[in-house]
C-alpha cells in the first residue's frame, strides 16, 4: 500500500497543480489521472498524439508532463525534443516518459531527447511518485546546447536499468570550475553548430553567458564579467550573426579559460 506525509504532498502540489498526459491508451490515461488528483493534482489534460499535444502544452502551460515513448500517431522522444526547442513557457517543465518499453535503447533515447524521469508500465503509486517527488524537489540544472536541450543528463533518473553503461558518476554535481567549462564547450560548439539552428545556437549561447555572469559576479572575476557583458550586450541587439559573435564568444571562451588556469598557477 502506498502513504505518504501530508507534508510532502503539500510541498509537490505547486508542481503538479496542471497535469498533462500524453498516451493513446484510454485505460492508462485514465490510471494515471486518477493517481495524480489522489496527490494533488487539479487539472489534468490528456491527447494521444504529436501535434494536438504540442497545441495543448501550449494552451495549458502544465507544471509535468507524462509522454508515453509510442503509439500510431505518437513519437514521445520526439515530441520531447519539439517541445524542449519550442518556446513554449512550459519548455522547462519536467517530463517523465512513461512506457512499456524498459530497453537500455530505450532509456537512453528518452534521457538524450530531454526528459527527465523514465517509468516503466506496469508501475505502482509508489514508483510513480517517487518521479513525481524527484522532478518537483530535486531539481536539475538546465542544459541549453545545440545538439541537447534538457535537464543535466549527469543525473538522469531511471530505475528501470542498472546495466553497464549505466555511469557510476550519475548524479554527481559539479563545482564552479566544472559548470565553467561546461558551458564554455556549449559555446564553442553553438558557434560550431550556428548554420545548423541559428535560432537554438543563439539561446544557447545566451544561456551561457547568463550562467557565466554569474560565476564571475560570485568569483569576483571582473574580467570575465566584462567580457560577458560585452557579449550579451550584442546579443541584446536582436541583429545576430555568426560573425558578430565570434569576437565577443571568444572573448568570453579566453577569460573562463583563464579563470580555471589560475587556481593552477597559483598553486604551483
Amino acid at each position: 500500500m502506498f502513504s505518504t506525509n501530508a507534508r510532502t504532498l503539500s510541498r509537490i502540489e505547486p508542481a503538479i497543480r496542471r497535469v498533462v498526459i500524453v498516451d493513446p491508451n484510454v485505460s492508462a490515461v485514465r490510471l494515471l489521472t486518477d493517481i495524480m488528483k489522489g496527490m494533488g493534482a487539479r487539472e489534468v489534460y490528456s491527447e494521444s498524439d504529436d501535434e494536438r499535444a504540442l497545441e495543448l502544452l501550449r494552451d495549458v502551460e502544465p507544471g509535468v508532463i507524462f509522454i508515453e515513448r509510442s503509439g500510431e500517431t505518437l513519437n514521445g522522444e520526439t515530441l520531447a525534443r519539439r517541445v524542449r526547442r519550442s518556446s513554449m513557457s512550459c519548455r522547462m517543465s519536467p517530463i517523465i516518459m512513461v512506457t512499456g518499453e524498459a530497453t537500455a535503447a530505450a532509456i537512453k533515447g528518452a534521457r538524450d531527447a530531454g526528459v527527465h524521469e523514465f517509468l516503466k508500465k506496469p508501475f505502482t503509486t509508489g514508483d510513480l511518485f517517487k518521479r513525481v517527488e524527484n522532478v518537483a524537489l530535486k531539481p536539475r540544472p538546465w542544459i541549453e546546447a545545440v545538439g541537447y536541450v534538457g535537464p543535466d543528463r549527469r543525473r538522469f533518473n531511471s530505475g528501470e536499468y542498472t546495466g553497464a553503461k549505466k555511469r557510476r558518476s550519475d548524479g554527481a554535481a559539479g563545482g564552479a570550475a566544472e559548470v565553467r567549462d561546461q558551458a564554455t564547450r556549449i559555446l564553442i560548439s553553438a558557434m560550431t553548430q550556428f548554420e545548423q539552428d541559428p535560432s537554438q545556437a543563439t539561446r544557447a549561447i545566451r544561456q551561457q553567458a547568463e550562467t557565466l555572469n554569474g560565476l564571475a559576479i560570485k568569483a569576483g572575476d571582473a574580467k570575465l564579467a566584462m567580457v560577458v557583458a560585452t557579449l550579451q550586450a550584442y546579443l541584446a541587439t536582436g541583429q545576430v550573426t555568426k560573425a558578430g559573435l565570434m569576437q565577443p564568444v571568444n572573448a568570453v571562451v579566453n577569460a573562463a579559460r583563464a579563470a580555471d588556469a589560475e587556481p593552477l598557477a597559483q598553486a604551483s
